[in-house]
């Protein structure tokens, strides 16, 4: 039986998973020693495991396993002439309305969205038109519950930085808002370099920063992430096959690999309405957040719109020649991208169970898959005049690269305990009949069933649970 579920208050659903994220060493928040800063968090321990796992699972799908796909790692810190020609500069912006009894900031769509039950905010609306509603509707401010509005105003997300030793106009930067841009603009480097033909990927793995006005939902939106993204270069005619394919790939990967619970994720496509400036058709795959279903992944068509726009400002050629028609080309991209703290949020939401035992204990338990867990064994000695032994096979699966760990304190019931509550799949418990027929008992988290099989077995044993 779950504890938590979709009946359960929003609140209270956050508040249970942010409060056991931070007391098993998953996320913390950010600076608390100095009080904190609003909406950062640092990842502990099992987070950074957890993390690690989540981007070699996608590099692997999406790079490694692609005959046609390569990767890249460019800077945070570019020529802010890119953003520009991307049109961040003029776009990548938010209705900010701020209250005049609390002064707090809010973006005022979503602010609407939040506010009137099962209201769509239209992308496109006009600054006239959102503050129309909020009168209409009466909405107070979240905060204080004033209704005492400013005037919407448009406010860019993008983090402001200065580079050099002075701080004026001439030096103004920014921290990139997402990764794709430092794949444009090596479009041609990268193609030239390995000679790659059309259709080919290129994605990439790294930090990105947006000034947003009301991060928040624990993890779900922050101003500095990491995203997972991928630019698939393709001919005009083929863009529709190779969005498919990629759609597919994508569904494969939550439901196959993570193991998600398929009744948690739905699409949604964008109406012309909702699209973005420089998408001809979007898709976003939605998980039912506590929160509510909101963005997971998105993939979009962003035909040739960067690709033109940076041959444009920059003056460079970033055609393509094609060798069957023999002509020079600029490929259209297929692009799907995701958060990898917010697939983080959304796998521990999906595999997170408080249990009711038979006895009316609570188990919690997260039911992360075997390449998924921060750690794959826990070593586990039945009393502590058997660590020794049970030391030396944890540092044996150490040093040949295995995430495993070992634990001693505390009785061998609250030990399986604490290795369910962080996904551990396997416990080996070392006992007095190990010395002396050299087997062990191995104890299964999701079951809690328990086999005892030879010390010389166990690498096979978690090969096969690695297949």
């Amino acid at each position: 039986m779950k504890i938590i579920d979709a009946n359960d208050t929003k609140k209270k659903i956050q508040e249970n998973i942010v409060n056991y994220l931070k007391k098993y060493g998953f996320v913390f928040s950010n600076s608390e020693i100095y009080g904190g800063l609003a909406n950062t968090w640092d990842f502990g321990p099992l987070g950074t495991l957890l993390k690690h796992n989540i981007k070699k699972l996608w590099w692997n799908q999406f790079i490694t396993n692609d005959p046609n796909a390569v990767g890249v790692d460019t800077a945070v810190i570019s020529n802010p002439s890119i953003w520009k020609a991307s049109g961040h500069l003029s776009n990548f912006s938010d209705p900010l309305i701020e209250c005049k009894n609390c002064h707090n900031r809010f973006r005022a769509d979503k602010l609407i969205e939040e506010s009137i039950k099962d209201f769509f905010v239209d992308e496109q609306s006009s600054f006239e038109e959102l503050e129309k509603i909020i009168k209409e509707h009466k909405i107070r401010c979240p905060i204080c519950g004033k209704i005492d509005w400013t005037s919407i105003n448009q406010f860019n997300l993008m983090f402001q930085v200065h580079q050099g030793i002075l701080s004026n106009d001439a030096t103004v930067n920014y921290l990139r808002p997402e990764t794709a841009q430092g794949i444009f603009i090596n479009f041609a480097n990268i193609q030239r370099s390995l000679r790659l033909k059309i259709p080919f990927a290129v994605g990439q793995i790294g930090k990105s920063f947006r000034n947003e006005i009301t991060p928040g939902n624990f993890i779900f939106r922050t101003r500095e992430f990491e995203q997972m993204e991928l630019e698939y270069f393709v001919l005009p005619k083929d863009v529709n096959k190779i969005f498919d394919e990629q759609l597919e790939k994508i569904n494969n990967f939550l439901i196959d690999i993570l193991m998600f619970d398929k009744n948690n994720l739905r699409l949604h496509e964008h109406s012309k309405d909702e699209l973005s400036h420089y998408s001809a058709r979007t898709i976003d795959i939605e998980y039912r957040f506590p929160h509510g279903w909101k963005e997971l992944w998105g993939i979009a068509n962003r035909t040739d719109y960067d690709l033109r726009s940076h041959m444009q400002h920059s003056k460079t050629n970033l055609t393509y020649l094609d060798p069957i028609s023999n002509k020079k080309i600029i490929p259209y991209v297929i692009e799907p991208s995701i958060g990898v703290e917010r697939l983080f949020y959304a796998l521990i939401v999906d595999k997170y169970e408080e249990e009711i035992l038979e006895d009316g204990e609570i188990r919690e338990v997260l039911r992360l898959s075997y390449k998924l867990a921060p750690f794959k064994l826990a070593i586990l000695p039945l009393v502590n005049k058997l660590g020794s032994e049970a030391y030396q096979i944890y540092q044996s699966f150490r040093i040949n690269g295995l995430e495993v760990t070992y634990d001693a304190s505390g009785s061998i019931g609250k030990r399986y305990r604490r290795q369910d509550a962080i996904g551990t799949p396997y416990c080996l418990t070392y006992d007095f009949e190990s010395q002396e027929k050299k087997t062990v008992t191995i104890r299964y988290r999701d079951s809690m069933k328990q086999e005892r099989i030879p010390i010389d077995e166990i690498k096979e044993f978690l090969r096969k649970a690695n297949d």
